[in-house]
């Protein structure tokens, strides 16, 4: 293979993907009253999220290093494309970049190009952007190329999610800049999406799970253009029968090119809690 694409553990890999021998994970870690979890194929999502509803702390993420990210752009491969979890929420992107400039002040001109995507986006948002690589490639486009199509499917990518609760994300300051919710005791479920920069913003609400989720699929099909086009993505923790229920609300209403659903990995699980849903298109 002349190329890989290295995609940072927020990005879910499906089966295909992981069967491929193209990705690389580049993983980030968790910490839960002290103990350290890497977001690795060992991660036990049940197991995690046992551990985050006893503990009375909220836990913590760190990203890759740039060490990390310099062993990974190791090998044969001439072109290496990284995709890491929106800059405006984490340091994988930094930690990535500086990688890439360390890597060639150590190794200088050896034919190897890299680039680092900043998806601003998360979890099915980064799966969707290696996806885009891989087919830019099996299409034999020049590396200049692949990242200038890539860069502009970025532009047009959305993302959505409805969460049971918003608390990991506030208390690790994934909100700045949205009101707190006091409304929990009326059950009102925010439903979210990205910004063009990468950021958190709420669209709408509404009392209730189903009621959320309904009201996102909705907005879904009025945003959406050109879906004929695209994937459609999901990924939930631990609910797959409500993933499976959003994605026939959504089929419903859009025709996709094709649609997957994945279960969130160890960052994903925890921001997005138990029950949560995230959406990409």
């Amino acid at each position: 293979m002349d190329y890989k694409i290295i995609i940072d553990s927020c990005g879910e890999l499906t089966h295909r993907m992981k069967q491929s021998g193209i990705y690389e994970t580049a993983s980030l870690s968790m910490e839960v009253d002290g103990d350290i979890i890497t977001d690795d194929e060992l991660f036990d999502q049940a197991d995690f999220l046992r551990r985050v509803a006893a503990s009375p702390e909220c836990p913590k993420s760190s990203c890759p290093s740039p060490e990390n990210y310099m062993e990974l752009y190791e090998g044969e491969e001439k072109r290496i494309y990284v995709v890491t979890l929106s800059s405006e929420l984490s340091g994988s992107y930094n930690s990535a970049q500086l990688g890439r400039k360390l890597w060639i002040e150590e190794h200088g001109d050896d034919g190897k190009q890299i680039y680092v995507f900043n998806s601003r986006s998360a979890s099915v948002g980064e799966t969707l952007i290696g996806l885009k690589i891989q087919e830019c490639e099996e299409k034999g486009l020049s590396f200049e190329k692949v990242v200038s199509v890539v860069e502009d499917y970025i532009e047009g990518q959305h993302t959505y999610f409805v969460l049971e609760n918003l608390d990991t994300l506030r208390k690790n300051g994934r909100l700045t800049g949205i009101k707190s919710f006091v409304a929990s005791a009326l059950n009102i479920k925010p439903v979210m999406g990205s910004t063009p920069e990468g950021t958190i913003c709420q669209l709408g609400q509404a009392r209730g799970m189903k009621r959320a989720l309904v009201k996102m699929a909705n907005q879904i099909a009025e945003e959406g253009k050109a879906t004929k086009e695209k994937i459609l993505a999901i990924a939930h923790c631990n609910c797959p029968e409500r993933a499976r229920e959003v994605e026939r609300m959504l089929l419903d209403r859009i025709h996709v090119k094709t649609s997957f659903i994945v279960d969130t990995a160890g960052i994903s699980t925890m921001y997005a809690n138990d029950g949560g849903i995230i959406v990409v298109l």
